[in-house]
């Protein structure tokens, strides 16, 4: 049973993510929050799978709340939503931690798939769409401070060349199956490959993988 935590300032749009998360019977709710501040309390609390997290809230809003969830270490996984598909609050919401983001009038079914699968420990944004997301701010939004050479950061520094290979187009955008195809690889490989690269940078997913490309400059915003 996933447990969610709704995050969301406005009362009916809780309660409509409720009553779709009560329909499946492999879900439930395990509380509202109707800001920030309340989240991350609630979150320490109750320990949800997944936080289904409003950007624009009063008081302390969701990128914040989603760096202090994240930062507490625990299990809990963080799901942005945002009202447009190229929108800076959730480029700095993964870069705050969260493992995803879907738009609020997504359709009823790739929410719940979308939960489903932060829950199980993968991303929910597409590598594509990712890719589309870092190109249009990553040039506007400050970054942190990195090495101008990738390999003096530590994280990349502990890949092999392989590996390293691998991250890069993985910041491109390339999905394993394409990974496969042309690099001359097994697709298991790959994902050997993936998971080997997230234990040694210490990324929780592979959205955050693609955020580390882009932060340690293997990949540049097109």
């Amino acid at each position: 049973m996933t447990t969610v935590l709704i995050v969301d300032d406005q009362p009916m749009q809780r309660f409509g993510f409720r009553m779709l998360l009560e329909s499946q019977d492999d879900m439930t709710v395990a509380g509202e929050a109707g800001n920030g501040s309340e989240a991350v309390r609630m979150t320490a609390e109750l320990h949800p799978d997944v936080v289904l997290m409003d950007i624009r809230m009063p008081g302390l809003d969701g990128i914040e709340a989603t760096r202090r969830i994240v930062a507490a270490g625990d299990r809990t996984r963080v799901l942005i939503l945002t009202t447009f598909d190229l929108d800076e609050y959730a480029y700095a919401g993964l870069r705050a931690g969260a493992s995803g983001f879907l738009i609020k009038d997504a359709l009823p079914e790739d929410l719940l798939s979308g939960i489903r699968a932060v829950a199980s420990g993968d991303a929910v944004v597409a590598p594509s769409l990712t890719r589309r997301l870092l190109d249009a701010y990553g040039d506007h939004l400050p970054t942190s401070a990195t090495p101008a050479d990738p390999s003096e950061d530590p994280r990349i520094a502990s890949l092999t060349d392989r590996e390293r290979e691998i991250l890069t187009v993985i910041g491109q955008g390339w999905t394993n199956t394409e990974i496969a195809d042309r690099l001359y690889l097994a697709e298991s490989t790959v994902k050997t490959h993936v998971g080997r690269i997230l234990a040694k940078t210490g990324a929780r997913d592979r959205v955050q993988a693609v955020i580390l490309a882009y932060d340690t400059k293997l990949v540049s915003p097109s």
